[in-house]
């Protein structure tokens, strides 16, 4: 079934995919009970910036962030990050690296012997 929607969402055209960011926005400025001039006002762009991007119409990623952040939405951009994957060698060798038992503990400001 997941095949069948990334087959479908990778077929779609770069205008369906504007129409469907916009309708994200859309949905969920009214779920939370947002009207578009509030959620300008909250993301700092104009009302109509944000009409345009509910009707599908290209903006910059500027403004997807600011709207996605007014609409505490943000965590859809985790994706993008670049996670620091480690190979199976350097773990090994991390492993063997780390200390496996501890040391005697050293005296300090023990006098040494004299010769006398």
């Amino acid at each position: 079934m997941m095949d069948k929607t990334n087959a479908k969402w990778n077929a779609a055209s770069d205008n369906a995919k504007v129409e469907s960011i916009g309708a994200f926005i859309k949905h969920h400025r009214l779920e939370q009970n947002k009207s578009q001039s509030q959620l300008a006002e909250e993301a700092n762009v104009n009302r109509s910036t944000i009409s345009e991007i509910e009707q599908g119409k290209r903006s910059n990623i500027i403004t997807l962030i600011q709207l996605l952040r007014a609409l505490n939405l943000l965590h859809v951009l985790k994706q993008f990050e670049i996670q620091q994957q480690i190979s199976p060698i350097q773990l090994a060798e991390l492993d063997k690296a780390k200390r496996k038992r501890a040391t005697k503990a050293k005296k300090i400001g023990k006098k040494p012997k004299s010769d006398w």
